[in-house]
């Protein structure tokens, strides 16, 4: 199964939903990691969302007409409501908003961060969720975000840049723990914005936006391996968060439901 990475596209310029706007390109070499022989690979890639997709067959057509469907509302949104863009703090929606609109903004104000950080874990879900009417196991994965529903036991290996443990630990995911949202943030790995400097901050929770937008707000309180305990204990009391994991150099520090595994990726 594709890899953990820490690059988040939350609150940056280049996030998922700036339809005007370009990102970088980096290698995501952490997709050659774990791929499961029983399930099929493919890749899509639209402006700037690019998911690897994991599912019984090859869902590739179905997946590009959801992402298209999800992105178009957004960058309607975003057209008339620019705030939702821009914001680093909460922003409030109508109840008409379209549904990726309120999940990102109901993700984000649990994490106390603009919307935008939750983008990546909001169109991994729905997507997600979607393509199960067509294969009974998707594990797709957005920028270092994944969404899963797995039927065995899945290990996500995890990418924190120069940290000496990328690619030697992994999460361990129980089928019984899915479906679920497995997010990671990076202050040093890749361009979107970040206040921290954790090499990689992975959180887990039933709901993929809310991991991905709590990913950018643990992040941000990370700025050297002594702040790793209290950005535990901030993420660890937000509701909805099951599991915390924090890498900063060769620190790492861990709390709640979350199995720890070695890997050989290296």
């Amino acid at each position: 199964m594709p890899g953990l990475r820490g690059l988040h596209q939350g609150l940056s310029a280049a996030g998922d939903g700036a339809a005007l706007l370009e990102s970088m390109y980096e290698p995501r070499i952490y997709r050659q990691w774990h791929q499961a022989h029983d399930l099929v690979y493919f890749k899509v890639a639209v402006k700037e969302t690019d998911l690897h997709v994991a599912a019984a067959s090859n869902l590739r057509a179905k997946t590009e007409r959801l992402v298209v469907k999800y992105r178009e509302k957004l960058e309607k949104y975003i057209t008339e409501h620019p705030v939702f863009l821009t914001s680093l703090n909460p922003v409030p929606v109508a109840d008409n908003a379209p549904d990726i609109v309120k999940l990102m903004a109901e993700a984000s104000a649990k994490a106390g961060v603009g919307p935008m950080a939750a983008v990546a874990g909001a169109i991994a879900e729905l997507v997600g969720n979607e393509l199960l009417t067509y294969s009974p196991e998707v594990i797709i994965e957005n920028g270092g975000d994944i969404f899963m529903l797995s039927l065995k036991k899945r290990v996500v290996g995890i990418y924190a840049g120069n940290s000496p443990l990328t690619g030697k630990i992994g999460v361990e995911i129980a089928p019984v723990d899915t479906p679920c949202g497995i997010c990671t943030s990076s202050g040093t790995v890749g361009h979107s914005l970040s206040f921290g400097r954790a090499d990689a901050v992975t959180i887990i929770s039933p709901s993929a936006p809310l991991a991905d937008a709590c990913g950018t707000a643990t992040g941000n309180r990370v700025s050297a391996p002594e702040d790793i305990p209290k950005a535990i204990e901030y993420a660890s009391h937000i509701p909805g968060v099951s599991g915390v994991l924090i890498i900063m150099g060769d620190k790492l520090g861990a709390w709640g439901k979350i199995k720890i595994v070695e890997t050989k990726e290296r």
